[in-house]
C-alpha cells in the first residue's frame, strides 16, 4: 500500500472524529452569529472520503508525500464549517466571532488572491474568507479535550458565493465527461458576473434594510432589525472597526425590550446615551441591558428569566445548584439593587443625574478611596459575570458576596452622610 492508501484507511477510522470536531464549530459559531443578529446558514461536514482520496492523489502527482503524516500537515479541510451569509458586508462579524471563539492557527486566507486572477475572465471568480482554527482546549472538559488537536477550516462567503462555487468546483475540477469547452468556460465566468452582482444587491437591501429600522415610531420586528440598529448606532460611538469588538447577546437585549414595550427607536434612545466605546470589555447588548435593569429593580427577575428561557443557562446544571443557589442568587442581586438605588438617590439630589455603582459615578460624588473603589470593581465584575451567564457562581459564593456588598452598602452610606 501507497502513503495515500494508508491516509485514506486510517482517516476512514477517524471519520466520526472530524465529524464531530466540525459539528461543534458550526455549533457554537452559528449560536454567536444567531446571537448577535447576523443572518447567516452554518453547515459543517467531515471531508467525505471519496473526495479526499481523489484530492490527495492529485496533489501527489504534484509533490509526493512521504509519509501520512505530510498529508495531515497538508490537508486543512478535514473538518468544515461553511457560513453562507445573507448579507455580504457582514463579513468581518463573522471574522470577529471566529477570533473571539476560536484559536487561529494559520492567517486568513482571502479569495480571489491576486495570483489567482485568470486573464481570459472577465469577473474575480471565487470571493471569499477561509479560517484555519482549532476549538480552544480551554473550553472542552476532559473528555472532549482530544477534539482540540483537529485543524477546522471555516469557509465565510454569501449564499449566492457559496452556490456558484460548488457549482464550479464540480464542473471545472471534477467532470465526469471531459474537460470543459471554451462556451462552459465563458457561461461559468457570467454565471460568476450575476453572484457579484447579486451580491451588490445584498449590500444595497441590507441598507434599505438599515433605514427602515430607524424611523421614527416604527417597532423592531426582530432581533436582526434591533441588531441593524444599534450596529449602525455604534458607529459614532466606537474608534475603529466595530466588528472587531461585538454588540453581544443582541437576541436577550430584544426579548427583554419587547416585554418591557420598548422595541422602537424613539424608546431606545434614552438608553444609548451612556454608551461607552470599549466593546470589548462590555459588548454594546449588555451596556444597554445594565442601563434598562438600573432603572427599575423589577426588571432583574424579568432578565432572569428571559436568559432561562432562551437556554442560556445549562438545565443540567441549574437542577444541580437547586433552591439554595437561587435564593442566594436572589440575595447578592438585592444588595446590588440597593447600591444602584443609594448611588442613584445621591447622583440625582447632588444634581448630576441618574448614577450607576461606577468609579465615574461615585468621584463624582467625592469618593476617591482606591481601596473602596477596588473592591466596587470586584463586586461589579462577579455581578455582569452572574446577571449575563458568563460565570457559575456557588451558592455559598453568593452568600458570602451578598454579606461583603451589605458591609460596602454601609460604609458608603456613612461617606455620603451630608455633613451636619
Amino acid at each position: 500500500m501507497g502513503v495515500v492508501d494508508d491516509f485514506v484507511a486510517r482517516y476512514a477510522k477517524e471519520y466520526d472524529f472530524y465529524e464531530e470536531v466540525s459539528r461543534r464549530a458550526a455549533r457554537l459559531l452559528e449560536s454567536d452569529l444567531q446571537a448577535s443578529g447576523v443572518r447567516a446558514i452554518v453547515t459543517s461536514r467531515a471531508k467525505s472520503i471519496p473526495r479526499l482520496e481523489e484530492k490527495c492523489r492529485s496533489r501527489e502527482r504534484r509533490r509526493p508525500y512521504g509519509c501520512t503524516e505530510d498529508i495531515y500537515d497538508d490537508i486543512v479541510d478535514l473538518a468544515g464549517v461553511r457560513v453562507a451569509l445573507y448579507f455580504p458586508a457582514e463579513r468581518e462579524r463573522v471574522g470577529s466571532a471566529v477570533r473571539r471563539l476560536f484559536e487561529e492557527y494559520d492567517d486568513r486566507r482571502e479569495f480571489p488572491a491576486e495570483s489567482q486572477l485568470h486573464p481570459s475572465k472577465r469577473f474575480s471568480g471565487y470571493s471569499a474568507h477561509h479560517y484555519r482554527v482549532r476549538l480552544r482546549d480551554a473550553d472542552l472538559d476532559d473528555r472532549s479535550r482530544r477534539y482540540a488537536v483537529a485543524k477546522i477550516e471555516i469557509q465565510v462567503a454569501s449564499v449566492l458565493m457559496h452556490a456558484w462555487a460548488e457549482v464550479e468546483h464540480d464542473l471545472v475540477y471534477k467532470p465526469l465527461e471531459g474537460n470543459l469547452s471554451a462556451a462552459e468556460y465563458s457561461l461559468l465566468d457570467q454565471l460568476n458576473g450575476l453572484v457579484l452582482a447579486g451580491e451588490i444587491a445584498l449590500e444595497q437591501l441590507q441598507r434599505a434594510g438599515e433605514v427602515r429600522v430607524t424611523e421614527a415610531g416604527r417597532s423592531f420586528d426582530n432581533h436582526y432589525d434591533l441588531a441593524s440598529y444599534l450596529f449602525s448606532r455604534a458607529t459614532s460611538v466606537v474608534d475603529g472597526p466595530i466588528a472587531e469588538s461585538g454588540l453581544g447577546h443582541i437576541d436577550l437585549l430584544y426579548t427583554l425590550l419587547d416585554r418591557l414595550n420598548l422595541t422602537t427607536p424613539d424608546a431606545l434612545a434614552p438608553y444609548l446615551t451612556a454608551i461607552h466605546a470599549n466593546l470589548e470589555e462590555r459588548p454594546l447588548a449588555e451596556q444597554v441591558i445594565d442601563a434598562l435593569l438600573s432603572e427599575d429593580e423589577s426588571r432583574y427577575d424579568l432578565y432572569q428569566s428571559v436568559r432561562e428561557e432562551a437556554e442560556l443557562y445549562d438545565a443540567g446544571a441549574v437542577r444541580g445548584h437547586g433552591r439554595r443557589r437561587n435564593e442566594q442568587l436572589g440575595y447578592f442581586l438585592s444588595q446590588w439593587v440597593r447600591l444602584e438605588a443609594l448611588i442613584r438617590t445621591h447622583a440625582s439630589t447632588s444634581g448630576r443625574g441618574v448614577g450607576m455603582p461606577t468609579r465615574r459615578a461615585l468621584a463624582g460624588l467625592g469618593i476617591t478611596d482606591s481601596d473602596l473603589l477596588g473592591e466596587l470593581d470586584y463586586w461589579r465584575t462577579l455581578r455582569n459575570r452572574v446577571v449575563h451567564g458568563e460565570e457559575d457562581v456557588s451558592a455559598e459564593q453568593l452568600r458570602d458576596a451578598g454579606d461583603r456588598l451589605e458591609r460596602l452598602i454601609k460604609d458608603l452610606e456613612v461617606r455620603l452622610r451630608p455633613n451636619p
